[in-house]
Formats: C-alpha cells, structure tokens, sequence
C-alpha cells in the first residue's frame, strides 16, 4: 500500500524536461564568443583591404579603418557579442521542451504550445531525435525535433504511467514514397509531391508540417529521412 501511494504521489507531479541551465549558459557563451571572435576578423580584414588598392570594399574598409582605437576594436567586438547573444537566443527559442503531467502532454517550441490530453496519447517514443506521440488510430499526433536527454524523457514518461516504446512499433509498416506510387489516398500523393519539393529546398519546417498535418487528416502518416520521405497509413486507412 505504501509503495502505491508513493508511486501515485510521484505521478501526479508534473514533470519539466528542458535543457539544463548549465547547457543554455553554455550556449550562450559560445554563440558570444563566435560573435567577438567575427568581430575581431572584421577588424583585421578591413585593416587589410586598405593595403590592397584592388581590392573590394575600399570604401566600408576605410570607413572602418578611420574610427580610432581603442573604439574601433571595442564597437566591432561589442557588436560581434551582441549578434551572438542574439543568435543564441534563437537557438534557445527553437529548442522543444515537454511538460508531462497526469492529466496531459505539452510540447512547446518557439513559443507555441501543443496540448495532448491524456486520453489522446496511446504510445510515445523517440525516433532518432525526434518525439513522436501517438494517437488510438495508430497515427501521429506529434513529431518534434527533440534534442533533450533520451532517458530523461523516457523516465518521464513512465513516470507518468504513459506508455512508451523503445522503438517505432510501425516501423516495419513505412513505405518509401515515389511520385504516383498506389496504396495512397486521394489527394495525398499531390501533397507528398509538395513536400519532396520543399525538403529538396531545405524550405521552412513550418511549411514541412502543415503539409504533414494535412496529410495526417487523410489518414498517412509521413517520416522523413534525408530528404525521403517514406509513409504509411494510420489504422482508419489501413
């Protein structure tokens, strides 16, 4: 009896998994280092194009050269850390974060929540780098970029009382997608044909899931490795 109470006790807890604050410093540090680093090549490389009659970008470079020290170094690596912080705050927006609760599974990136009620979420697992939760159809309701610890997340989730897999438990059921290929449902091949265009293009991840999401509501699931997508069809299309 007491060891169910504990257990239901750590389960009804919610669970935060982000990137440690450790790593997030870290992040920082470097992108602010990249950037002062830049900054300082800036420098050396416009005092250089100076010397050079033939070469490019006199102008900027001696605008650049004509700023007297110790104010020319200190403006290129201020800016230079700046633009660092800046990128790494991007990359820190980016990242994905999970919230698992008793009730519910929150996935969270670049400031937009997915909410998944508990009676929704049927199995879950990591493909790869990837979180991937699925429905009782046997579809997918989400699959995140997700460079977080793979037994942290794990942990979590069992934690919780969710069930998860090891491994895809349909992988053996995905088919490499070619144009006009049968088995599809009407309208599907069209958006897969949209998407191989995008993935050639490196295009936006946000165009990359709409486009999964409209394929989703046909009843196909769609994973993508190296810019093939492979595909196959969730339990109502089956």
């Amino acid at each position: 009896m007491d060891d169910l109470l504990a257990q239901r006790h750590r389960t009804d807890k919610t669970t935060t998994l982000a990137q440690p604050a450790w790593m997030v410093a870290l992040v920082y540090v470097v992108f602010a280092l990249l950037g002062a680093g830049a900054g300082w090549l800036v420098k050396i490389l416009a005092e250089w194009l100076v010397v050079l009659p033939w070469a490019p970008m006199q102008g900027p470079a001696e605008l650049l050269a004509s700023v007297p020290e110790p104010w020319l170094t200190v403006g290129l690596l201020s800016a230079g850390t700046v633009l660092g912080l800046i990128v790494g705050l991007i990359a820190q927006y980016e990242e994905l974060s999970v919230v698992v609760s008793a009730e519910r599974i929150t996935l969270t990136r670049k400031g937009k929540d997915q909410e998944f009620a508990r009676d929704r979420l049927v199995q879950a697992f990591l493909d790869g780098r990837k979180l991937v939760l699925l429905g009782d159809d046997e579809g997918e309701l989400a699959r995140e970029n997700c460079d977080l610890d793979a037994q942290r997340v794990a942990d979590a989730f069992r934690a919780h009382g969710y069930a998860w897999a090891d491994e895809d438990p349909y992988k053996d059921d995905f088919r490499r997608w070619v144009p006009d290929m049968p088995g599809l449902p009407q309208g599907a091949d069209a958006l897969l044909k949209a998407r191989a265009q995008l993935l050639e293009k490196k295009s936006s991840t946000e165009d990359l899931r709409e486009l999964r999401e409209e394929l989703a509501r046909l009843g196909v699931v769609v994973r993508d490795e190296k810019r093939r997508q492979h595909w196959r069809l969730s339990r109502g299309r089956a």
